[in-house]
């Protein structure tokens, strides 16, 4: 039996660090997204232990100041992409600004510098793996996905999609029905 799931990825992380830093014995507080305060002081052993089951999830401690407000546009770009209501309404460098406290042209340069690639380059690939998630719930039309990831109009949505995937929107819809359609009848024969 197949069973499709959804989920929200900022619980995810969040569950997964409180587990993670519970299970550590380490006394915290989250911040915010992707920021934790220790409250105490860890030891070298306890710090190592910790990045090593953090790492298995894919979480890395960030040390260096540019990493860290690097990895902070990150998570602001991430959050804002899977918000459940419409993205806002401010233009993504707006909303940056705002939310990390600094000019867009600052993080823009210290993002580019930082990861050879342009904020705009990540904001449009997390786009398009929130599209991918919203076309696999199956629950919204492709101008509704538009809509809501905050493009213009549902050709610029497709046009994105196929310029970073290689196919368009509805062929990587055929392609997941076509595999689901393929898995029932697997089970069918298997049963």
């Amino acid at each position: 039996m197949k069973v499709y799931v959804k989920f929200d990825i900022n619980a995810l992380c969040r569950k997964i660090l409180q587990e993670q830093l519970d299970a550590s014995g380490i006394n915290y507080r989250i911040i915010a997204f992707g920021e934790i305060e220790i409250l105490d002081k860890l030891s070298a052993e306890k710090q190592r232990k910790l990045e090593e089951h953090l790492g298995e999830y894919g979480i890395q401690i960030v040390e260096n100041q540019k990493n860290i407000l690097v990895q902070k546009i990150k998570d602001a770009i991430v959050e804002m992409v899977n918000q459940e209501e419409n993205q806002p309404s401010l233009k993504s460098s707006v909303y940056l600004a705002e939310k990390l406290n600094h000019s867009y042209n600052y993080i823009s340069n210290l993002f580019s510098e930082v990861t050879y690639s342009s904020i705009e380059s990540f904001i449009i690939l997390q786009k398009i793996e929130r599209a991918k998630q919203l076309i696999l719930m199956n629950e919204l039309t492709f101008t509704e996905i538009s809509y809501k990831l905050n493009y213009c109009n549902v050709a610029h949505f497709s046009t994105q999609f196929k310029n970073t995937t290689g196919i368009t929107p509805s062929a990587f819809q055929r392609i997941i029905k076509k595999r689901r359609e393929l898995q029932v009848q697997e089970q069918m024969q298997n049963n």
